[in-house]
């Protein structure tokens, strides 16, 4: 008989925690306490904990996290609610300022050339032409005013103007039957979000701030504003927009957070 080999021990010791995970939570989501199920017990320190292990040092756990941050995405947009409206406040709540947030200092800023600019279309769209502000600008116009979620913990509420990312992939011809909406942008960040997400009525690629042309701290020439996912959902900068059902992964996602990201 051959020797056990580590790896085999690893994936099946990854798989016993996913599973004895999912027959402890699954059990807990009920109407009426789904999303607090997910906030409160299915994120990976609680997976941890229920396993009893170091993730620092174990690499069969550091597999079963992987597994369990997939779960939880399936979960996520298992009750991901498309026509379900996040809260809109008045202007009189709005935050000011409003707090800049990157993974690099404001002196780093990107600074993009709105003159030259072009948005690249890819992907599982028929029209891939590449636009520019002002054919953006052109197209039919809305405002929210919504609250933006951080992961860090603090929150912040703003007032953003653009079009409705839903018209811009029927502009495009997007096949809206593809899982996936890719993102690259000009300061080298990236991510990706679900097709529901990406249609729903408050997903807005965003051009103005507060009644003016976005600043760039606050992503110009223009940012994708959900107010259903997490800050760092919300591409800055955006120069590049593809349809896929490739998963894309993304900037944050790649080292560990939760892909889909819901608010």
């Amino acid at each position: 008989m051959r020797p056990t080999d580590k790896r085999d021990m690893s994936n099946t010791r990854a798989d016993d925690i996913v599973r004895d995970a999912k027959k402890l939570l699954l059990p807990r989501i009920q109407d009426g306490s789904r999303r607090a199920f997910l906030s409160r017990t299915l994120t990976l320190g609680g997976v941890a904990l229920l396993s009893g292990c170091n993730v620092s040092d174990n690499a069969s756990v550091e597999q079963a996290l992987t597994k369990i941050s997939r779960f939880n995405d399936r979960v996520q947009g298992w009750i991901f609610d498309p026509k379900q409206l996040a809260p809109t406040y008045p202007e009189s709540m709005i935050t000011r300022p409003f707090p800049f947030n990157a993974y690099y200092g404001q002196d780093e800023i990107r600074q993009v050339d709105g003159d030259s600019f072009r948005l690249e279309v890819s992907g599982m769209a028929r029209d891939k032409r590449q636009w520019q502000l002002h054919e953006l600008a052109a197209m039919p116009q809305t405002e929210q005013i919504t609250r933006h979620i951080c992961v860090e913990g603090w929150s912040a509420i703003g007032r953003w103007g653009g079009v409705k990312f839903s018209d811009f992939l029927e502009r495009v011809g997007a096949d809206t039957t593809a899982k996936y909406i890719g993102f690259k942008c000009a300061d080298d960040y990236y991510t990706s979000i679900d097709m529901p997400t990406a249609l729903h009525p408050q997903t807005l690629l965003t051009l103005t701030y507060d009644g003016q042309v976005l600043p760039p701290e606050y992503g110009y020439p223009m940012k994708l504003r959900m107010p259903t996912k997490l800050g760092y959902k919300n591409p800055k900068h955006i120069q590049a927009i593809f349809v896929t059902n490739a998963y894309p992964g993304g900037y944050w996602e790649d080292q560990g957070y939760n892909w889909f990201g819901g608010s």
